[in-house]
């Protein structure tokens, strides 16, 4: 029995003593195992996008985002949606309507709004796209609201309720909703 989790830990002990400094620096074993702190960095959801069935009344092409359930749920024809996880606002943030994409940005500048720069004046005035960015990789924006769906670059945040009321998503997942829809698509947003 030792013998059969010692193989594992041996290998992974030659794998760290032959890195290159830098990148030995990067390496965490418990990467391996899951839980450090380069875990997620591929982009991928700790709530995997998958295809559900959907008895909703949304035609096909909706975008219906439960913040309860944080979960977004892209409507496909024959009774399906898409489902992918999402990071929601904290309280006091939370929000529902219904608006349309009024707009799309791949790898979007942010500048914060006025009435986040009251709460954290620490924050920058202006950052430019990249991944760095709060806004990810893509942002898609909601009506006339300040409020976006977007890409994040901290996707252990997904499933939880932590933003100032846009929707955070994996990089990956934002890309891929950002591929499907299009600008006047409706977004359904449920508070319950």
């Amino acid at each position: 029995m030792i013998r059969l989790f010692a193989t594992p830990i041996a290998a992974i002990a030659l794998l760290t003593a032959g890195m290159s400094g830098a990148l030995a620096e990067e390496f965490d074993s418990r990467d391996i195992m899951g839980g450090g702190p380069n875990f997620f960095r591929s982009g991928v959801s700790p709530i995997p996008r998958t295809t559900v069935v959907y008895t909703g009344t949304y035609a096909p092409g909706t975008i219906v985002v439960n913040t309860a359930e944080r979960r977004l749920y892209l409507v496909l024809p024959n009774g399906q949606a898409l489902r992918y996880g999402i990071g929601v606002g904290r309280d006091g943030f939370r929000w529902g309507g219904v608006h349309r994409i009024t707009a799309k940005k791949e790898w979007p500048d942010w500048t914060p709004p006025s009435q986040m720069l009251a709460r954290r004046p620490d924050l920058p005035r202006h950052m430019r796209g990249g991944i760095e960015n709060p806004l990810g990789a893509r942002a898609i924006y909601l009506g006339s609201t300040l409020y976006r769906i977007h890409g994040s670059n901290e996707p252990e945040t997904i499933g939880q309720a932590v933003s100032s009321g846009c929707f955070r998503m994996t990089n990956d997942d934002v890309t891929d909703l950002y591929g499907r829809v299009s600008v006047g698509t409706t977004v359904v947003v449920l508070n319950n």
